[in-house]
């Protein structure tokens, strides 16, 4: 990434638009447009506009294109060098909404609805459990490597998942984790002491309960891999699980109750949310 001439930004802060996000394109399209056009309504260059607010101009041509995701702070610069009195910085509400891959923004909607959440990860602490330096040192193990900036967006997103511990009513929050995943050196020592510490926090919550799965125990009901189960106010469901319908979601019925019946045994094998705290805190101390 350059620096433009006469500027303290890079010239890459955006994030590229998902071309096959239609909802995301129109958005971005139509910031964009009403960025040019109040430039324009203003007598700037784009060169010009570039230099004021501190970015370089082949940006301001992707975002008035609608072809990058401005960051909050583009725009905030770009309302003071337009007098534009918040209109431009109000944006922010508008491009927060597709910032995030589709499947990101599908799931966290769900997960915004759901009143009963059922979730089993068998290889790393749920995304929903997640530290930002857990996340981010996750992304960091990805082969072929993520770019900085990719990483970046994936741990904002994971990160804005999170809305559901603050929600009123809280929903009920079910978790399971195999032992061997809160074991693990992932992202070095202090990364995973903060994760364990942050873990225990939460299990304190009245709605939610995490146990660990011991690797120990000679029976074990998750062999077919993570399961998410999502129920909502008006009875529905839906889940997931590699083990049924090849990993995509499932509305039907007796699907969901299979997901349901694993999940129970699961539980049922693990150990309680109690001895689950206990057993992760003699963890942090060996940490």
């Amino acid at each position: 990434m350059s620096v433009d001439a006469g500027t303290d930004q890079v010239d890459e802060p955006g994030w590229e638009v998902d071309p096959d996000d239609d909802w995301a394109l129109a958005v971005i399209a139509t910031v964009g447009r009403q960025l040019r056009l109040r430039r324009e309504a203003a007598g700037m260059r784009a060169p010009d506009f570039a230099v004021a607010i501190g970015y370089g101009e082949d940006l301001v041509y992707k975002v008035e294109g609608g072809r990058r995701i401005p960051r909050p702070e583009y725009l905030d610069r770009a309302d003071e060098v337009l007098t534009a009195g918040g209109l431009v910085a109000a944006m922010k509400e508008d491009v927060k909404k597709v910032r995030y891959p589709k499947k990101v923004r599908d799931l966290a909607q769900m997960e915004a609805r759901a009143v009963e959440l059922q979730l089993y990860d068998p290889v790393n602490v749920h995304g929903l459990l997640q530290t930002p330096d857990y996340a981010r040192a996750l992304f960091r193990m990805r082969r072929p490597r993520y770019a900085e900036d990719e990483i970046e967006r994936g741990v904002a997103a994971r990160t804005a998942r999170k809305a559901v511990f603050e929600r009123d009513p809280a929903p009920e929050l079910g978790f399971v984790q195999d032992e061997w995943t809160l074991r693990r050196r992932l992202g070095g020592t202090d990364v995973v002491r903060r994760q364990l510490e942050h873990l225990l926090m939460l299990g304190r919550l009245p709605n939610v309960e995490i146990q660990v799965m011991p690797m120990d125990r000679e029976e074990h009901a998750g062999v077919d891999g993570a399961i998410e189960v999502l129920k909502f106010e008006d009875g529905t469901a839906v889940g997931r699980s590699p083990g049924v319908a090849n990993g995509r979601p499932v509305t039907d019925l007796r699907q969901v109750r299979i997901l349901e019946l694993r999940y129970g045994i699961i539980r049922a094998q693990a150990l309680t949310p109690c001895e689950s705290a206990a057993f992760i805190e003699q963890l942090l101390g060996e940490t």
